[in-house]
């Protein structure tokens, strides 16, 4: 086949699974709990090697103290530290916050800004951060997050071949509408926790068994397992 081809058949089957995944996930969303993009930027840097629902245990003292740029540049770090602690690799993270916000305090008036360029210049932002921000604070698609569901799901359906995520973005980009950017990422992260789990997928109760191709040869190797020795 040529790679003409091979694309087009990819983007077919891409498109087909997001059909599929909008139907099993029609209410998917960020699940991580926020009033205002600042305070969402805040909750994505600390979801970074840590889940949502512990980032959400951690959120409302954090913003009931702190809620907004000023108040967070201005805080004692000591303090930040404390309230995070628990979301893991804390000392980083509350330097990084606040420092980002210290940024967009005097740089930005106190709004978090709107376009990737300047979100990259953020400590402790890289894309995928500046994807979920720009998506769920503004509605604006700039590109894929990829996570460790993203990364994971996206190899495994055969949407991509590579480890590192800006060129898994870079594929699934290609292979997908704009509009429905951040839709794929959020359906396939629901996915990637109920179904398609980094360990024990459950392949043969999946609704995407026969777009997978991993799927598919681990259920083949699973059956072919499991069948009685041939004897003469």
């Amino acid at each position: 086949m040529g790679i003409a081809r091979k694309h087009s058949a990819n983007k077919i089957r891409a498109l087909e699974i997001l059909v599929r995944l909008k139907r099993l996930y029609p209410h998917a969303t960020c699940t991580l709990t926020y009033s205002t993009p600042v305070q969402l930027l805040v909750a994505v840097i600390l979801s970074a090697q840590c889940t949502d629902d512990r980032v959400n245990l951690v959120t409302p003292e954090l913003f009931r103290r702190f809620p907004d740029a000023k108040a967070i540049a201005a805080a004692n770090l000591d303090e930040l530290m404390e309230l995070i602690r628990s979301t893991g690799f804390y000392r980083n993270k509350a330097k990084n916050i606040q420092a980002a916000c210290s940024i967009v305090e005097s740089d930005f008036g106190g709004a978090v800004p709107q376009s990737m360029e300047s979100l990259l210049k953020l400590p402790g932002v890289a894309r995928k951060t500046a994807n979920v921000v720009l998506a769920h604070a503004f509605g604006i698609n700039a590109g894929v997050t990829v996570d460790t569901h993203v990364k994971r799901l996206s190899q495994r359906l055969g949407m991509t071949k590579y480890e590192e995520p800006v060129k898994i973005e870079r594929d699934l980009m290609n292979l997908l509408p704009q509009n429905d950017w951040e839709n794929w990422s959020i359906r396939l992260i629901y996915h990637g926790r109920s179904v398609c789990k980094a360990r024990n997928p459950d392949c043969i109760n999946c609704d995407l068994l026969d777009l997978c191709p991993t799927g598919q040869k681990s259920v083949g190797e699973r059956s072919r397992s499991l069948m009685p020795p041939i004897t003469s």
